[in-house]
């Protein structure tokens, strides 16, 4: 007697879609380490998670960029069971502008790609002050100086000052900022 036992039949991927979950738009400090990675999500065609797809990160052969280790421009991952990928950290190099990041999706024989955009910033990176941090009064009086100019050729114009009130107590010595409870 042969039994038959139903064969359980696996799906075929027909089309895949790749959305950005983080780091479009990032903006990397020149000549830093890329500290915000990019991360995807790939889904089929009904919005499903598509698990073991190899996603391809593909950075700029010229311009504005990086490399990955060993001097590479690309990288891969696998999306996990969740369908999500992200890009390794890579060396920023030192040339100021945006730059397109290339990323490609396989799944057996579908294909899909996008790209997403970020940044290389020659600016220098503004650090915040922590509480109970003193700031170099040499800074406090150069802004002080500027707000004191302003005024004076405000005055000096007809105009007035906004919230302009009585002037600040002097004092002896370097002027100290805290910034918090003293």
């Amino acid at each position: 007697m042969a039994l038959a036992l139903p064969l359980a039949a696996t799906a075929q991927v027909a089309v895949l879609q790749i959305h950005v979950l983080e780091g479009e738009g990032a903006v990397h400090q020149a000549g830093s380490r890329a500290a915000r990675p990019l991360s995807v999500s790939v889904t089929d065609e009904t919005g499903r998670p598509v698990e073991n797809a190899t996603v391809s990160f593909r950075l700029p052969d010229e311009g504005p960029g990086g490399t990955f280790g060993g001097g590479l421009r690309s990288d891969l991952a696998i999306t996990d069971a969740r369908g999500r990928a992200s890009m390794r950290p890579f060396e920023v190099n030192r040339t100021p502008g945006q730059f397109e990041i290339r990323i490609s999706v396989v799944k057996e024989q579908v294909r899909a790609g996008t790209v997403a955009f970020q940044f290389v910033s020659d600016a220098k990176p503004v650090r915040a002050v922590r509480p109970g941090r003193r700031i170099p009064w040499r800074r406090v009086l150069l802004v002080a100086a500027g707000a004191a100019a302003g005024g004076i050729a405000a005055a000096a114009l007809g105009g007035s000052t906004v919230g302009s009130a009585a002037p600040p107590s002097a004092s002896v010595g370097p002027p100290v900022i805290w910034v918090g409870k003293p």
